[in-house]
């Protein structure tokens, strides 16, 4: 199995995190100039194998460098996953149905996510408006795996996912709809937090939605990056309805009562999977944690209703589209997945209302469940990732849904639901893939989850792509 990597020893990156980086620039050890370029050349290594690149903007990058905005986060290099607005890019939503201008101006996620002093080297590759568990492109291709590149690297966000991974950033933008910061999170061995509804800023398209099924957030390789990212962001916008997340630094003394589901929604998981989330449990309980294996509480019409919620924000696109993403929009030229869930939404109106009160009334099934257990885990995806050409676009839509169904059979509770989860990199599959643990807690937990986190990565430790045999991106490339 060949890795994709640009890990190395011999620039101002090194194998350092984000957080490690504002130490070493804070130090003096490197520059923001060298952080950056290093991050480029990186990018420009991995990125012919990986295809996670939608919109490089090296050049603003540099000179973004020479003056860096203010922020804990100054300086260090990162993208933005392409369905949010960012000023003088264009937000193309990984779609060839339109032709997208530049951005006059950055939009609500973007403006917080920028003020943490990040800077941003471009876009990242993404399904055509996030649909599909697997960025696949027509046209572009697929992004794939820096673990295996015969394999996906998972969801909308696995542009991010994938440059995060292979080490060319250390933190990236990822939102989630129905898994889309957990589920690439799995398949690159990140940690990928989906916060709680309403935790952080976020562009108009997003909160206007009928239920708020999409958050955004950032995937990283260390669980102090994510708790530092959240710090840094509620001290530039915070959500008064929210109790802060705060500094979390530690493992939490707090021992748990953990529910571990094993069975997806309406499908089961692989024996496999199902084995790698019992020993995540056993795992706990040697921990100190209370341990009770459970059936999964959602009923199995769930998956009919989120997928009637999701088809319809697909039918609003092909219907609205001229008008939201400018006259050169084609709803012809939109991929089969997209089409299908428009088609399915048009057949399905007359009982779309009765499945957002489903979606919205999770939220009290939710709360049934968190007054016995503080924690549910779950494994991120019923079975191992995907080779390539398994979720192309172009394939029949039933054919498709079909197949994303099989898979990520656990995700989307949390989006109907609005509370938070975490997908960490804690288990790996007897083909050497990554296979994340998901850790689901009550609305408003995000500091329990990362106590718990801490905890975990302290007694395991997260695999490191760059242990082993491998090559770096250019060698792969060549």
């Amino acid at each position: 199995m060949d890795r994709v990597h640009a890990f190395s020893a011999d620039d101002a990156l090194t194998d350092l995190d984000a957080t490690g980086l504002v130490a070493a620039l804070r130090d003096g050890l490197v520059s923001v100039p060298e952080v950056v370029e290093a991050a480029i050349v990186r990018t420009q290594q991995v990125d012919a194998a990986l295809g996670a690149v939608a919109y490089a903007a090296y050049d603003r990058a540099r000179e973004e460098a020479r003056h860096p905005r203010g922020g804990f986060f100054a300086g260090v290099p990162t993208f933005v996953k392409d369905n949010v607005d960012v000023a003088g890019m264009p937000t193309q939503h990984g779609s060839d149905a339109f032709t997208a201008e530049p951005q006059r101006a950055d939009g609500d996620f973007a403006r917080m996510y920028l003020a943490t002093g990040l800077i941003p080297l471009g876009k990242t590759q993404l399904s055509e408006f996030g649909f599909s568990g697997a960025a696949d492109h027509v046209r572009l291709g697929p992004v794939r795996s820096p673990w295996n590149p015969d394999h996906y690297a998972g969801a909308s966000s696995a542009g991010s996912a994938a440059l995060v991974a292979a080490g060319a950033v250390p933190i990236a933008h990822a939102n989630d709809g129905g898994g889309s910061i957990r589920i690439p999170a799995s398949v690159n061995g990140l940690v990928g937090l989906k916060p709680t509804r309403g935790r952080l800023a976020q562009d108009r398209m997003m909160r206007d939605m009928p239920v708020r099924i999409v958050s955004d957030g950032v995937l990283t390789r260390s669980v102090r990056d994510t708790a530092a990212f959240y710090r840094e962001a509620e001290k530039v916008w915070r959500n008064p309805l929210l109790a802060p997340v705060g500094d979390v630094t530690r493992p939490s003394r707090a021992r748990l009562r953990v529910a571990v589901v094993t069975q997806g929604i309406g499908r089961d998981c692989s024996p496999e999977v199902r084995d790698l989330t019992l020993r995540t449990a056993e795992l706990l309980q040697s921990l100190g944690h209370h341990v009770e294996e459970v059936d999964n509480p959602v009923p199995d019409s769930f998956p009919e209703h989120f997928v009637r919620f999701w088809s319809m924000l697909a039918l609003v696109i092909a219907r609205r589209g001229r008008k939201d993403f400018g006259p050169t929009f084609d709803p012809s030229r939109l991929d089969n997945l997209t089409l299908g869930l428009a088609r399915h939404a048009a057949r399905n109106l007359h009982k779309q209302p009765f499945s957002i009160a489903v979606l919205r009334s999770s939220q009290r099934l939710a709360a049934r469940h968190r007054a016995a257990y503080d924690i549910t885990l779950t494994p991120t995806l019923a079975t191992e990732t995907p080779r390539v050409g398994h979720l192309r676009p172009d394939q029949d839509y039933d054919e498709i849904m079909g197949r994303l169904m099989d898979w990520v059979a656990f995700t989307p509770l949390q989006n109907a639901t609005g509370e938070p989860a975490v997908s960490l990199p804690l288990a790996t599959t007897s083909a050497g893939l990554p296979q994340g643990m998901m850790l689901g807690a009550g609305a408003g937990r995000e500091a329990r989850l990362l106590g718990l986190a801490y905890e975990l990565e302290v007694a395991v430790g997260w695999p490191r792509i760059q242990a082993g045999q491998g090559r770096s991106g250019a060698d792969f490339s060549s």
